[in-house]
């Protein structure tokens, strides 16, 4: 098979908020140069990215206007570096300290930009579960929903629960410690292309794990080793790679999935397969970081897409399969009406889970304005396909 596209390079710089317009020039030039090796070198990069410390953290002392007009400023210095995403970090709103009040300023900082993208913890081994601030957290969704674009916002904020520092997917990353560089993989094709050719019968979940980790392996190992030179090259650490196969479209995880003989996903042994994918992702031995599991974004993923449509598959469901795989709950559209203690109620389910499993999960979802349960929805993003609302 071709090599697998590099869904992003990401920069964690070092450098507190702040940040000057050199900062933004010399990560961009970093990035840059990172994008166009691994362009020559045969790899499609769709994107590139930079991470930052949490906003909140380092500017603790500063009004929420003085924030707003901070980001406007940080998204002109972006523009001008041509640098199309990049994260201010999360609301560590678990620690004792954490003013919760300081969450609605979220939606402010989003819908006034439209690079920044941002989160809020909701769960940490160290502090556990901080419930009082689901609420503020799901209002910040259901803002997010009426003040931006067909609700786009939301594409950039996320409730995290046990997400350390380091991951090269968005929103989800944030930054601690020397600069660094990650990659994140789009490799739904690697594990459709096993699948495909390799006739694994599916009562044999150990072969598939074996041979999906083999062929992960065999292409993410020149990704890892250029993204080591780079690295050296930029005098930066290199964070890892995420195995997590991120679809996009119609290079579907779902549709590589289905290639394992159980039937269309969400049909009885998706627990099982998910697992066994999984336990490949987690064991190649290669440098990683992130998630490194299974994910299954609704509105990214088209065959996905028409599963939720088909009704088998539902927000329960994927939190059951993240239970054994991966992220979370992650672009999934919802009635535009939804009640914001409704989401806050979602948002718990999925901090619980990841407290008490101790991995890491997420949610990032779509209120989809003026659309109800049975709309159809009508994204014009590239980055999103569309469904039904449920």
């Amino acid at each position: 098979m071709p090599n697998p596209p590099i869904r992003t390079i990401t920069l964690g710089i070092a450098e507190a908020h702040p940040l000057a317009a050199a900062t933004i020039k010399h990560a961009a030039a970093t990035l840059h140069h990172a994008g166009r090796r691994y362009t020559e070198a045969g790899y499609e990069v769709q994107t590139t990215r930079l991470s930052t410390r949490p906003v909140f953290d380092d500017l603790a002392g500063w009004s929420n206007a003085d924030l707003i007009s901070y980001a406007q400023e940080l998204q002109a210095m972006l523009d001008d570096a041509q640098l199309a995403f990049c994260s201010l970090g999360t609301a560590q709103a678990t620690r004792p300290d954490f003013p919760l009040e300081r969450i609605d300023v979220i939606a402010d900082l989003l819908a006034s930009t439209n690079v920044l993208n941002a989160t809020v913890q909701l769960a940490t081994a160290e502090y556990g579960l901080q419930a009082a601030a689901a609420l503020p957290t799901a209002r910040v969704m259901t803002r997010l929903a009426g003040e931006t674009e067909e609700g786009f916002g939301n594409f950039r904020f996320a409730m995290l629960a046990c997400v350390a520092p380091g991951s090269p997917f968005f929103p989800a990353a944030y930054h601690s410690g020397p600069a660094s560089l990650s990659i994140g993989l789009q490799g739904a094709g690697i594990i459709a292309e096993v699948l495909r050719t390799q006739k694994i019968a599916p009562a044999n979940l150990v072969q598939a794990t074996e041979s999906i980790k083999n062929a992960l392996i065999e292409h993410a190992t020149p990704i890892v080793e250029m993204a080591q030179m780079l690295a050296h090259e930029h005098e930066l650490v290199f964070g890892g790679i995420d195995l997590s196969p991120a679809p996009m479209g119609e290079d579907s995880i779902v549709s590589a999935l289905e290639l394992a003989g159980y039937g269309p996903v969400g049909s009885t042994g998706t627990v099982a397969l998910t697992a066994a994918v999984t336990s490949a992702l987690k064991s190649t031995g290669l440098p990683t970081c992130g998630y490194c599991g299974l994910m299954l974004p609704v509105l990214e993923d088209a065959i996905l897409g028409r599963r939720w449509e088909d009704g088998l598959v539902n927000a329960h469901q994927l939190l059951l399969y993240s239970a054994v795989c991966g992220t979370g709950l992650d672009t999934v559209p919802l009635a535009g009406d939804i009640p914001a203690e409704s989401i806050a109620y979602l948002l718990l389910d999925v901090a619980t889970l990841a407290l008490r499993l101790n991995k890491p999960l997420s949610a990032r979802l779509f209120p989809v304005p003026g659309k109800h349960a049975g709309d159809r929805t009508a994204f014009t993003s590239p980055y999103l396909t569309n469904t039904v609302v449920r």
